[in-house]
C-alpha cells in the first residue's frame, strides 16, 4: 500500500510541477533591456515566454491569404507540378521571412474535385492585418522567365510578327526564377548602363548550357511578370550559368528588380483569390470564447464525476487536471499552434478522458455487486475495463493519425494532432494516475460510509 501511496505523491508533485510550469510560462518576463525617456523613469520591457502558447491566426490578428497557381503551362509540357508548388511555397516563406513577419504559416494546398484540383498556396502572416501591405509582401516577387522565339515565326517580316500575341510569338522553356541563385546590380563598362547580373544554380547553369548551345543565332527574351525586358539573340553556348539583363533601367529599378529577384523570383505565376483579416479584438475574443468553454466543460465534468461516482468520482476529477496540466504543457514544448479547431479537439479530448474512468468505475460496481471486498473489486475492474479502454483509444489514434496525414489545411492538422495528443494522455492518466491513487487509499472495511463512498447514483 505504501508503494502506492508514494507513486501518488510523486504524480500529484510532478502534476503540480507541469501546472506551475504551464502556469508561469505564460507571464510576462522581463526583457534583456531597459527603455528610457526623457521624461519618465526607466521602464522595463516584457516580452512574452518562449514557451507561452503559440496561436493560430484565427486568435490572434493577422492575414489569411489564398493564392491560386498557374500550372497550365506545366501541365502540357508533363512537368513537375508538385516540384513546382514546393519550390513556389519555399520562395514565398523566404520572403516573408525577410519582412520579419513572426511565425508565418505558408501551405500548399491542392483543391478537390469541386475546386477543379486546382493548386493552391495558403499564407498566414500573423501581426500583419493591412490588407495591402500583406499582399504587397508577396505580389511585388517578379516572375522571371527565359522563352524562345517560336520557330514557326522565324523568317517572318517584322509588321507580322507584331500582329502576334507574346503567347503565339515565345516559347515557355524550363529556365525560370525558381532555378536563380542570386542576382547583382553591374553597370556597363563602356555605356555605364546599369544591367543585373544572374547567377543560376548547378542545375540551372546546365539548363542554361543546353538551351544556349542548342539554340545558337535565335532569340531568347528574358520575361519579367509577363513582359520581355530583354529579347537578346543567342550569339554562342553560355556555361558558367550567368545571363545578363540589359532593359534600358535607371539605376533605381535595377537595384530594386535585383533586390526582388534576390527574395525570390516565382517558379510560377499566381493569383490572389481570397483575403481575410482577423483583428486582434476578434482574435481576443475567439481565444476567450475557447477558454471559457474549456473551463465550463471541465467544471460540469468534474460535477457528474463527483455526484455519481462519489470518491472515485473526485479521484478522477484529480486525474483529469492532471491530464490537462499534461496536455498543456505539450502544448507548449512540441510546440504546438492552437487554432479554434485545435481548442475544439482538446475539448473533445476531455470528454473521451472521461470515459475510461467511466468504463473502469462501472466494472468496479459489476465487481462490488458480486461479492468481491473493495481492493480486489478495484484491482479487476481496472483489468476488465483495460481491453476496452484499450481497443477505443487504439481506434481514436488510428483516426487522428489519418485525418493528419491526409489534412490538406494547417487547421485540420492542427485538430487531428490535439486530438491525437489528447488521445495518448488519456490513457495515461486514466490507467496509471487514477488506479494509483485509488489503490492509495488502502480502504478495506466493508462499513456503510465506505460503501457509501464507492458507491454510484442513487445506489
Amino acid at each position: 500500500m505504501w508503494k502506492y501511496r508514494f507513486g501518488a505523491f510523486v504524480i500529484l508533485a510532478v502534476a503540480a510541477l507541469v501546472g506551475y510550469f504551464v502556469y508561469t510560462t505564460e507571464l510576462p518576463v522581463p526583457a534583456p533591456v531597459t527603455l528610457t525617456t526623457a521624461s519618465t523613469t526607466p521602464v522595463t520591457a516584457t516580452v512574452s515566454s518562449r514557451f507561452a502558447f503559440k496561436l493560430g491566426l484565427d486568435l490572434r490578428s493577422g492575414s489569411h491569404l489564398v493564392y491560386r497557381a498557374d500550372t497550365s503551362r506545366l501541365e502540357l509540357e508533363g512537368g513537375d507540378i508538385q516540384g513546382a508548388m514546393d519550390s513556389l511555397r519555399e520562395v514565398i516563406e523566404k520572403r516573408v521571412n525577410l519582412f520579419g513577419v513572426s511565425e508565418p504559416i505558408v501551405q500548399v494546398e491542392e483543391g478537390g474535385v469541386l475546386g477543379g484540383g486546382e493548386q493552391r498556396l495558403i499564407v498566414e502572416l500573423p501581426g500583419v492585418t493591412d490588407l495591402k501591405e500583406a499582399t504587397d509582401m508577396i505580389g511585388v516577387t517578379p516572375l522571371l522567365e527565359f522563352k524562345l522565339l517560336n520557330p514557326a515565326l522565324e523568317g517572318l517580316p517584322e509588321e507580322e510578327l507584331a500582329k502576334k500575341t507574346l503567347g503565339e510569338a515565345f516559347i515557355a522553356t524550363p529556365l525560370t526564377g525558381r532555378l536563380l541563385e542570386k542576382a547583382q546590380l553591374v553597370f556597363d563598362q563602356t555605356t555605364r548602363e546599369p544591367q543585373v547580373l544572374l547567377k543560376f544554380n548547378d542545375e540551372g547553369s546546365k539548363l542554361f548550357a543546353k538551351l544556349t548551345k542548342e539554340n545558337v543565332g535565335k532569340t531568347l527574351a528574358i520575361f519579367l511578370d509577363g513582359a520581355p525586358i530583354s529579347v537578346p539573340v543567342i550569339r554562342q553556348e553560355i556555361t558558367g550559368g550567368t545571363a545578363t539583363i540589359s532593359g534600358g533601367f535607371t539605376p533605381t529599378e535595377a537595384r530594386d528588380l535585383v533586390r526582388n529577384l534576390n527574395y525570390g523570383a516565382l517558379p510560377l505565376p499566381i493569383a490572389l483569390a481570397s483575403t481575410q483579416t482577423v483583428g486582434a479584438s476578434l482574435g481576443d475574443e475567439a481565444t476567450a470564447a475557447g477558454v471559457h468553454a474549456g473551463l465550463w466543460s471541465f467544471a460540469i465534468i468534474a460535477l457528474f464525476l463527483i455526484i455519481w461516482y462519489r470518491l472515485p468520482g473526485f479521484l478522477a476529477t484529480i486525474a483529469l487536471a492532471i491530464y490537462v496540466a499534461l496536455n498543456l504543457a505539450l502544448f507548449k514544448l512540441i510546440p504546438v499552434t492552437l487554432t479554434a479547431a485545435g481548442i475544439a479537439a482538446f475539448i473533445l479530448s476531455l470528454g473521451m478522458a472521461v470515459d475510461a474512468n467511466i468504463l473502469i468505475f462501472e466494472r468496479m460496481k459489476e465487481e462490488l455487486r458480486k461479492g468481491r471486498v473493495l481492493p480486489d473489486a478495484i484491482q479487476e475492474g481496472f483489468h476488465r475495463a483495460w481491453s476496452s479502454i484499450r481497443d477505443s483509444n487504439t481506434s481514436s489514434i488510428i483516426t487522428a493519425v489519418i485525418l493528419y496525414y491526409f489534412a490538406s489545411t494547417p487547421m485540420i492538422k492542427g485538430f487531428a494532432l490535439v486530438f491525437f495528443i489528447g488521445v495518448v494522455t488519456s490513457m495515461f492518466t486514466a490507467i496509471t494516475a487514477s488506479r494509483t491513487l485509488l489503490k492509495a487509499l488502502g480502504v478495506k472495511g466493508e462499513n456503510k460510509f465506505v460503501k457509501a463512498l464507492f458507491g454510484s447514483g442513487v445506489n
